[in-house]
């Protein structure tokens, strides 16, 4: 890898960010707050310098636990939040009305503890709002200075061309990884065309691909992963098998399986970014270090050939969610 920047809205980024998603949401209980803070700190230090969070995640905790532990360092990263999943009660779906992304710019402002977010993502397609209505708002909110630039996330090829057409796309986020591989159908292509850059959610497989879980009976009810085809007692078996041989491939190459997860999805194009949570510190240092370590074509070959679409066993989203989701999906087998 010979560029050691990529940029995001004509800003210089680290291609590995942070997902701050799980310092308070999703995976089982979250660190104290107290890690957290130590955490997101400590990611600045290492050189983090791309945050991403989202309303969904905590209810706006997540938003909060940013403002409130890095408040005094906020010129030092590039930070991006979303907006239009709606989990309030009985109230459940995704909602990117105009009115709705207005009001939700202002509360992630508000507990953000900033008056500027560099990029504001509508985090699912919302098929009751025209997409010229909803980037309009987004539009708005640049004009007003209150975003830097919008996105959009897990939205398919024709929805991304649309949006870009009346206004730039700052960037794309999607599941990615090498057990996910939606985008190469359309959307990584499209990217690279419009010259819009992908960030990639879950590039380590949800954690699966760090070779530590074992045993997914083990998690707590919580966890979002409890409730995914992948990690069933009947496809587990199936697919630890492979994470048992790619954790091999890791060792004989002499980085961890999380770093060489990382470095096949960095390489799979120069406008690609990667933001894979954690709570652990090491993993932290381990995943920022993956974009400086010299892995040979061969060993990103062979991990790409070992877990792909057509090995791994099962779908990445249970049936409920799967409507939710706009990029393009692979014809069941």
């Amino acid at each position: 890898m010979t560029d050691k920047i990529r940029t995001i809205s004509g800003k210089t980024l680290h291609p590995v960010g942070l997902g701050c998603m799980n310092l308070s949401w999703a995976y089982g209980t979250p660190p104290s707050h107290e890690d957290g803070i130590k955490l997101l700190n400590r990611a600045l230090d290492l050189g983090y310098n791309h945050l991403d969070t989202a309303r969904i995640y905590g209810g706006g905790k997540n938003e909060a636990l940013i403002g409130e532990a890095l408040k005094g360092r906020r010129n030092e990263f590039f930070l991006a939040s979303k907006c239009g999943i709606v989990v309030d009660g009985p109230k459940r779906g995704v909602d990117c009305s105009p009115d709705a992304i207005d009001q939700a710019i202002d509360e992630s402002l508000r507990l953000l503890g900033t008056d500027h977010i560099d990029l504001y993502y509508m985090h699912r397609f919302d098929p009751k709002v025209g997409i010229s209505d909803s980037v309009g708002a987004l539009a708005g909110a640049i004009e007003a200075g209150k975003i830097g630039a919008y996105g959009v996330s897990e939205w398919s090829a024709a929805h991304i061309r649309e949006a870009h057409s009346v206004h730039p796309v700052g960037a794309v986020q999607t599941e990615y990884s090498l057990w996910t591989r939606n985008v190469e159908l359309a959307v990584l292509g499209t990217c690279r065309e419009l010259g819009v850059p992908l960030v990639a959610f879950s590039p380590v497989g949800r954690g699966a691909l760090g070779g530590v879980l074992r045993d997914p009976s083990t998690l707590e009810e919580s966890d979002l992963r409890t409730k995914m085809p992948r990690f069933n007692a009947e496809n587990w078996p199936h697919n630890l098998a492979l994470i048992e041989s790619f954790v091999a491939l890791a060792e004989e190459a002499g980085v961890t399986p999380g770093q060489l997860a990382l470095a096949w999805v960095l390489s799979r194009g120069d406008h690609v970014h990667v933001i894979p949570g954690t709570t652990s510190l090491q993993h932290l240092g381990d995943n920022h270090a993956a974009w400086d370590l010299p892995l040979p074509e061969e060993v990103l070959s062979a991990a790409d050939a070992l877990i792909n679409e057509d090995t791994v066993a099962g779908h990445r989203y249970h049936e409920a969610i799967r409507p939710t989701i706009d990029t393009e999906e692979f014809e069941p087998a």
